[in-house]
């Protein structure tokens, strides 16, 4: 050996000092698409070059050959599929007088996947001041800030997790204020410091209105109606001007009918009343994206019989927010039509 090289085995350590000759480190850890995890050689002395011979722990084998003058260092990098594996073999050292020496090798290694972080609806409790969400790696913590459309924050600050598990249901949340919240901001971190970062709009504001009587069968706007509509607009023009300067709003309009008429027309004839409305703001010079459903008798204000005639259900909705609006007396998923 002529002391020139350290046998000892590598672990998760970030470096371990083998020798006068060479010297090698670990990068345990790489996120897919970003690199691979890799063994350094970094060579300080003359030697005639050497082998990396190494068996993961699914029976792959890996085998490279390298060399290079003092001051070179070698990369080794680690192919292998998401997931971590253990290594087990051995660095093999060839000096120039021929002399051979090894050292055991044995470590584990780790390839990350996409941390994935997944709210739903139902998850986002406003009222409440709350956020729940999980992860799909143990979670050390949580960066969070909750924007209110008066523009201040109500809440700028980390939460930690203290390695929860992976899918264990997290929460964060927040001192009440003045305002809606307008957007919630969540960085997430596992216990590798990989995070996913997402940013939530759950602000939405309910336009009070007169709702526009529509002749029998028909989506035309009459004439007497109109004023009905200018004074919605300008309702939603003070809105946009209000709020507007914290986040791209959108104007989502969503048609009723009563249960008149067989369910197939309903929808088809609110949809085309809710365009209707769409077309006659955007006229009167509203600039923001507009998108429009018809959902007909199928999500009555008020259930009656087929066939009944009520008034209260012929109405329509006027919702501005910033991403569509979580609705939950609908039969069926919208499917958002932009004017």
């Amino acid at each position: 050996m002529n002391g020139r090289l350290l046998l000892l085995c590598l672990t998760l350590s970030p470096l371990c000092a083998l020798a006068d000759a060479v010297r090698v480190s670990l990068q345990p850890q790489a996120a897919v698409g970003k690199g691979l995890p890799s063994l350094q050689v970094h060579i300080e002395e003359p030697i005639a070059g050497f082998e990396v011979k190494l068996k993961r722990g699914d029976g792959k084998e890996v085998r490279v050959k390298g060399g290079g003058e003092p001051g070179v260092t070698r990369t080794v990098q680690l192919e292998q599929p998401e997931g971590r594996f253990h290594y087990e073999g051995e660095l093999v050292v060839r000096f120039p007088d021929a002399e051979e020496a090894s050292m055991p090798l044995s470590f584990d290694a780790e390839l990350v996947g996409p941390l994935k972080l997944t709210v739903v609806p139902e998850d986002v409790d406003v009222q409440g001041r709350k956020l729940r969400f999980t992860l799909s790696r143990p979670a050390s913590r949580a960066e969070v800030t909750v924007l209110m459309d008066t523009g201040k924050k109500a809440f700028e600050g980390e939460v930690p997790f203290e390695g929860a598990p992976a899918g264990k249901p997290l929460e964060v949340t927040w001192p009440e204020a003045e305002g809606r919240v307008l957007r919630i901001s969540l960085k997430a971190f596992d216990t590798s410091n990989f995070y996913t970062a997402v940013d939530l709009f759950p602000w939405r504001v309910d336009i009070p209105h007169e709702e526009v009587n529509f002749p029998s069968g028909s989506a035309e706007v009459p004439v007497a109606e109109r004023r009905k509509l200018d004074a919605s607009q300008a309702l939603i023009a003070d809105a946009v001007k209000r709020y507007g300067r914290f986040a791209e709003l959108r104007l989502y309009i969503l048609g009723h009918t009563d249960t008149v008429g067989d369910t197939a027309s309903n929808r088809e004839l609110s949809l085309k009343r809710a365009r209707s409305i769409a077309a006659y703001l955007r006229k009167k010079g509203l600039k923001l994206p507009i998108f429009y459903e018809g959902f007909g008798e199928q999500s009555p204000l008020e259930a009656t019989p087929d066939e009944t005639d009520a008034a209260a259900n012929r109405r329509a909705e006027y919702i501005l927010a910033v991403e569509p609006p979580a609705l939950s007396s609908t039969p069926f998923p919208p499917q958002w039509r932009k004017l």
